[in-house]
């Protein structure tokens, strides 16, 4: 009698910046006999130097992230490594920023807050070649992928560029001007300028405002 053949054990590689979240997935993950961790990143710019070498099937990314933004490293891994899962793992609202990370080439979008045994489904799902997002978030790119282009956006903050939520984000966290342009690697002038780009689409008078804007935004759970 034949054995059956034992499945293939999947590697994941972690970007993630929080090292009691980080150690916290390791854990979770090391529980599952399919699955294993075949590598760690504080970082976008460290994930891709590691990312070649390692040859992951799947990366579980946060969204934010020092440096690049956990977006932008998306962007420039998929079109790279295509045969390699893109799975986002983040704090950040889900009907926000899902979209849009589908949109950069991501395979899904899931929550820290969930259980364990849902994190491990959504990863599973997208090894599987499906797309994971809560069912509101898939009919609304099934919309979209119909019509063929973007349907009319209704919030203000829906408005901003990847690279302005990520500002506004920061912003609401308290940190100051030159934290930001560091953090994001912007000069003054230009982070100037993103400001009044910022205000412009979300109808706000002045910097203050802005401000404002942002901490509440961060506050009500929605960075």
């Amino acid at each position: 009698m034949k054995r059956q053949a034992k499945a293939k054990v999947k590697k994941v590689f972690l970007v993630e910046d929080h090292p009691v979240y980080a150690e916290g997935l390791v854990d979770i993950l090391k529980s599952e006999p399919d699955l294993a961790v075949c590598g760690q990143a504080g970082s976008a710019e460290e994930a891709l130097r590691h990312i070649p070498k390692l040859a992951p099937d799947l990366v579980l990314v946060d969204i934010t992230l020092p440096g690049m933004s956990g977006l932008d490293l998306i962007k420039r891994l998929r079109p790279k490594y295509p045969e390699i899962k893109l799975l986002v793992i983040s704090m950040r609202e889900e009907q926000l920023y899902a979209a849009r990370v589908l949109r950069a080439g991501g395979d899904g979008y899931v929550m820290k807050q969930q259980d364990p045994e849902e994190i491990i489904d959504a990863i599973r799902d997208v090894l599987a070649g499906r797309i994971y997002v809560s069912e509101d978030v898939m009919v609304g790119e099934s919309k979209i992928s119909r019509a063929g282009r973007p349907q009319p956006r209704s919030r203000p903050i829906d408005r901003l560029s990847d690279l302005e939520l990520e500002i506004l984000g920061l912003l609401g966290a308290g940190k100051s001007n030159r934290e930001i342009a560091s953090s994001l690697d912007l000069n003054a002038r230009s982070l100037a300028g993103h400001y009044a780009e910022m205000r412009k689409k979300l109808r706000l008078n002045n910097t203050n405002a802005l401000t404002r804007f942002a901490v509440c935004w961060t506050g009500s759970g929605e960075a």
